[in-house]
């Protein structure tokens, strides 16, 4: 299995709408992506925001990245973020 953790940098004022924008993507990777098997949008104590991610292999992920929904959700957080995603992947030991 493959972990993702992905540190989003949302610009001040946006969050709610960002928020909205993202459960909606949740939801749809939860309920379409069966190689996935963790999706959850986190806050921290800050206010900054970061996806857990959990995926069966690199397939999983690539179906992910490449899936309609992604690509759609993609494209509304266009004027809510401040800069890129910072990703981390890490390969699950146990």
């Amino acid at each position: 299995m493959i972990a993702v953790i992905a540190k989003l940098n949302v610009k001040p004022g946006c969050e709610k709408e960002f928020e909205a924008t993202m459960l909606n993507l949740v939801s749809d990777v939860n309920e379409n992506e069966p190689g996935n098997h963790l999706y959850k949008l986190c806050k921290k104590a800050d206010g900054n925001y970061v996806v857990m991610e959990l995926y069966e292999d690199q397939a999983a992920i690539t179906a992910h990245g490449e899936s309609a929904h992604f690509k759609a959700a993609g494209a509304k957080f266009g004027g809510l973020m401040a800069g890129a995603p910072e990703i981390t992947r890490m390969d699950v030991v146990g």
